[in-house]
């Protein structure tokens, strides 16, 4: 493997799809059948996209949301040291062998902001205030305002392509562009557990590499509903299958996670130095995502 490589993990362990589930007769369903024939839509992604029909954040009110962890694994992130630590979201690439540990913790699916149809106001702040009657100087305009930057931003130091999707289908046409392919592309989500993830410790049980070309991450962004920052890195990759297994209840967990080798270019205020106590370009950093972020993998 190159030294310089972002390695993309799957960690399955009797991943949910979807089978029968409302969400797949919807416009969005329909498009992901046509759109990734060989990849049922995840049940996580399932749920987000009933969530947007049954709790519309365009009827209910949006309240700002404590600190995201999955905008904490970006690479331009600042999140508080203590908030990842409680997570476990970051970890060494030595844990990944079986038999090692780590104690992960993960929030409520409740937290997830739902997936809308397309056509909904995103790149005015003006127009997603008065949409969703959020009021000027607010910590939710402020929220919505800090997103949309991010969403602008010209892309990091080792990011070849970016961009921001505001729907499941613009994140999906978002993902393929960058791959560079209309078909033979597959799709993976981490699957936390309705009620969250209980803080306890986890063995790694297997550890299969699995096959990919090239690889983008769409990460889920603070937002009244679910918007999708997604990116592609300039370096190599290689993918695994990985099982965990909670060491107090049993319960098997499925997650996506990406170790990054060269993390050189990297903020070295990035929480996850201060985490795994080390700086950048001094070791790989791995990450887990978190419930409803994506990742696409060419095959």
């Amino acid at each position: 493997m190159h030294p310089a490589a972002l390695l993309m993990i799957v960690v399955a362990a009797g991943a949910a799809m979807v089978h029968g589930h409302p969400a797949a007769d919807t416009p969005a369903g329909r498009f992901w059948e046509h759109a990734l024939p060989d990849t049922p839509m995840p049940e996580a992604i399932a749920d987000l996209v009933q969530k947007g029909i049954d709790h519309s954040p365009l009827v209910e009110r949006y309240s700002a949301s404590p600190s995201s962890i999955s905008a904490c694994t970006l690479l331009d992130s600042l999140c508080s040291p203590q908030t990842v630590a409680e997570t476990g979201v970051f970890f060494r690439m030595s844990q990944l062998r079986p038999g090692s540990t780590m104690t992960l913790s993960f929030p409520a699916e409740a937290e997830s902001a739902a997936i809308l149809p397309r056509d909904v106001p995103f790149a005015n702040l003006d127009d997603v205030l008065s949409t969703f009657n959020i009021a000027p100087g607010s910590a939710e305009a402020a929220e919505v305002r800090n997103t949309l930057s991010l969403c602008q931003a010209p892309p990091l130091a080792g990011e070849m392509m970016k961009a921001c999707a505001t729907s499941l289908e613009g994140t999906v046409q978002a993902a393929m562009r960058m791959l560079g392919a209309s078909r033979g592309v597959a799709a993976a989500t981490s699957e936390v557990p309705t009620g969250g993830l209980p803080r306890q410790p986890f063995a790694v049980e297997d550890v299969t590499e699995l096959a990919g070309e090239m690889y983008v991450s769409c990460h889920n962004v603070p937002f009244p509903y679910a918007v999708y920052q997604c990116h592609m890195a300039d370096k190599s990759y290689g993918d695994y299958k990985v099982s965990l297994r909670g060491l107090r209840d049993g319960s098997a967990v499925s997650m996506v996670a990406f170790c990054h080798f060269d993390t050189s270019g990297w903020n070295p205020a990035h929480p996850a130095f201060q985490v795994l106590r080390t700086c950048p370009g001094d070791e790989p950093v791995c990450h887990f995502t978190t419930y409803g972020n994506l990742a696409f993998v060419k095959k």
